[in-house]
């Protein structure tokens, strides 16, 4: 029992991990205030696994590659099949997926290349998350209403464009910093 209480987290992310087919299921049949519960329960899960490994101790490594695989899968799932019944625009979609690709594309290079790159969530990179997140969630309620505001939706696109173009250019920065820092050599010159 104790060893089930240990790997909770792990656990809460694993459930989200099958979420993210189930809802993207339900997005495109129409079936979308079951879609949005699903989703809903796939954030409260996140919110609960982070808690649980941080106030009792059970981060794990599995964990700390577990959670963030979980989050990209379930948005990837909820933005394609979001885009594909035609509720978020195919450009919204494709800029928050080509920034998480060109991140993990430039982690890759930099440690490909030796470059002295630190690699650590940046404050904008977690805003622009939540408020990913938020703009599925609240499409999704507004998909369930049958009544989806204009001015709502558009504001929405603006506020995750905004975001995720800031993050983007965040990380960026980091990465260029870091490709143009020169390491000392073994004598100590640069």
């Amino acid at each position: 029992m104790i060893a089930v209480l240990r790997q909770a987290p792990n656990i809460l992310s694993g459930l989200r991990l099958v979420a993210a087919p189930i809802a993207a299921w339900l997005i495109l049949n129409g079936v979308d205030f079951p879609a949005l519960c699903v989703f809903g329960l796939a954030g409260l899960s996140d919110a609960a696994d982070g808690f649980l490994a941080k106030k009792f101790g059970l981060a794990s490594r599995f964990g700390a590659w577990l959670d963030p695989s979980a989050d990209k899968l379930l948005m990837l799932a909820s933005f394609v099949s979001l885009t594909y019944v035609g509720a978020v625009p195919l450009w919204l979609t494709a800029m928050v997926i080509g920034r998480d690709i060109a991140i993990v594309l430039g982690v890759l290079l930099a440690k490909l290349l030796g470059m002295p790159l630190e690699v650590k969530p940046l404050m904008v990179g977690k805003v622009s998350t939540v408020v990913q997140v938020v703009y599925i969630a609240l499409v999704l309620l507004l998909l369930s209403l049958h009544e989806p505001p204009p001015l709502v939706e558009r504001a929405s696109e603006a506020v995750v464009t905004l975001l995720t173009v800031w993050s983007f250019l965040a990380y960026a920065q980091i990465w260029l910093k870091a490709a143009f820092r020169r390491e000392p050599q073994g004598d100590g010159t640069v």
